[in-house]
């Protein structure tokens, strides 16, 4: 009889421990370990987070960090955590946290349009995903990668299309850029480069002419008509005297791009530069901004006339009076030189 009461005691203290086992397993692995009420929380784990820098990041989302913490050494996570951007939701247990936090990254949008410059693009990209500006810009120059598919230092730009792209948060700049050639080479489908080879223009001298045609009028409706103005300046082997170019050639001379000039003046056009147009016949080397696809798709679609002069219209803001003879653009010249006086805008 005694000796059965000890078997019934151990019995018992073994279920109580296997007991106390299986609670504290699911306890630590399966029970809801979210202190949030939102629909969900981000984390963000970059390429100098450890298990330390993320427990900082965890600590106002859980009801225990150590739990978690446990968890994690137990499935081997702590030592193999993994970059990235990732969502919790609440009631997440620490096991299904750990698998998301594995292997459930996100991406992000990344969103820009009508940077000026590579410099302008990297830093505002820079914004949106994990690498900084420095490490974009110099894969952006990188002159390996520029030779291997046809650019220049001068016309890099023209790879990167403004618009809205889905990018992993922890993409690399190599791999950002990657992206971007991807979506380059999509967008100069073959009914675009026959339109641009009928033009005479490769794609990136499209995209050059689209910046001036950008800086000259936002006014989608007019880009069609400006850039056939300049292509009908180009055939004629006229010089394209587009005062957005002295502009640029002014920014990059005094390497002061914030500059603000609202009018161009007749000193300003003697600059020598390979981006002023009133020296330089054809294309300057590269584009003056990012233009919109709008502008791209008004060179590869321009209007048909014979106009070859313009200038903003006084009357109207924002657009131009467009000309077909010189006789005919003085007089229009005139009634702006008045208008722009009577404004006072000097500079």
């Amino acid at each position: 009889m005694y000796r059965r009461k000890i078997l019934v005691a151990i019995s018992l203290l073994g279920v109580c421990i296997g007991g106390y086992f299986v609670f504290n397993f699911y306890q630590i692995f399966f029970w809801s370990n979210t202190a949030f009420n939102n629909d969900s929380s981000y984390i963000y784990i970059d390429r100098d987070d450890t298990i330390d820098s993320l427990e900082n990041q965890l600590l106002p989302l859980l009801k225990s960090v150590d739990r978690f913490l446990l968890a994690a050494e137990k499935k081997g996570y702590s030592t193999r955590i993994r970059t990235g951007k990732y969502r919790l939701v609440p009631e997440m247990g620490n096991n299904e946290m750990i698998n998301v936090l594995r292997s459930q990254k996100l991406t992000v949008s990344v969103v820009f349009n009508n940077q000026e410059r590579l410099e302008d693009l990297s830093t505002r990209v820079a914004d949106q995903i994990e690498p900084d500006a420095n490490e974009l810009l110099e894969a952006f120059y990188d002159i390996e990668f520029l030779d291997a598919n046809g650019f220049t230092k001068e016309n890099a730009l023209c790879m990167y299309l403004p618009n809205s792209y889905n990018a992993y948060w922890d993409a690399t700049p190599e791999e950002f850029r990657a992206l971007m050639l991807q979506n380059y080479k999509k967008f100069w489908n073959k009914e675009r480069l026959k339109k641009a080879k009928k033009l005479g223009l490769t794609p990136q001298e499209v995209s050059i002419l689209a910046s001036i045609v950008q800086k000259e009028s936002v006014k989608k409706e007019e880009q069609f008509r400006i850039a056939g103005l300049y292509l009908n300046r180009l055939k004629k082997g006229m010089k394209l005297q587009a005062d957005p170019t002295v502009i640029f050639a002014l920014k990059r001379a005094s390497n002061n791009f914030d500059l603000l000039i609202k009018r161009v003046l007749y000193k300003d056009l003697r600059l020598n530069s390979p981006y002023n147009t009133y020296k330089v016949k054809g294309l300057p080397p590269g584009p003056i901004t990012m233009p919109d696809l709008s502008a791209i798709e008004a060179v590869l679609n321009p209007e048909q006339h014979n106009y070859l002069y313009f200038v903003v219209s006084p009357s109207k803001p924002g657009f131009h009076l467009f000309a077909k003879d010189l006789n005919e653009h003085n007089r229009n010249r005139k009634e702006y030189i008045r208008w722009i006086n009577k404004q006072k805008i000097y500079r």
